[in-house]
């Protein structure tokens, strides 16, 4: 399967790619507050065990593994304060960074590698997809629960 090597590629590159991105938050005005609520070494630990572990995200892991991991990370992420907007577009640009890695690396293009590409982005897309769902889910979650506990508060 083409593309669980191209999986393997990412895999054996996540450091570079944690470094990479890291660069991209910290250059990134979209993620302001994101770079300055969270700790340096906790996104960037973050990013690397995504980039790590992509071939068990994308070929072993459930839907509730992936609804588990990521509602308690919006959840932990509206606890640190970071705006929603922020929040997303921080794992927006954990794909973008993948993109720009597979542009850097220029694998040759024959007609099976470029099944293999399409076949990957497909299994990228929906994993992410469901990650910004299952994240955004957590993190409304949590909102929700603190706005409950603000109005007893103010209630007694």
């Amino acid at each position: 399967m083409i593309a669980l090597k191209l999986v393997r590629l990412i895999e054996t590159h996540h450091e570079e790619l944690a470094h990479s991105l890291m660069r991209k938050v910290e250059e990134c005005t979209k993620c302001a507050d994101l770079k300055k609520l969270v700790p340096r070494e906790e996104l960037e630990r973050r990013y690397e065990e995504v980039y790590r572990h992509m071939s068990d995200w994308l070929l072993n892991k459930t839907e509730h593994d992936i609804f588990t991991a990521y509602t308690g990370l919006g959840k932990h992420r509206f606890e640190q304060g970071v705006p929603f907007e922020q929040f997303l577009w921080g794992i927006m640009l954990v794909k973008e960074n993948l993109w720009d890695f597979f542009e850097r690396e220029s694998v040759d293009v024959t007609a099976l590698t470029l099944h293999g590409e399409f076949e990957l982005m497909r299994l990228l897309g929906q994993f992410f997809d469901k990650a910004l769902y299952y994240a955004a889910l957590g993190y409304w979650e949590a909102h929700e629960f603190a706005e409950r506990e603000r109005q007893l508060t103010h209630a007694s």
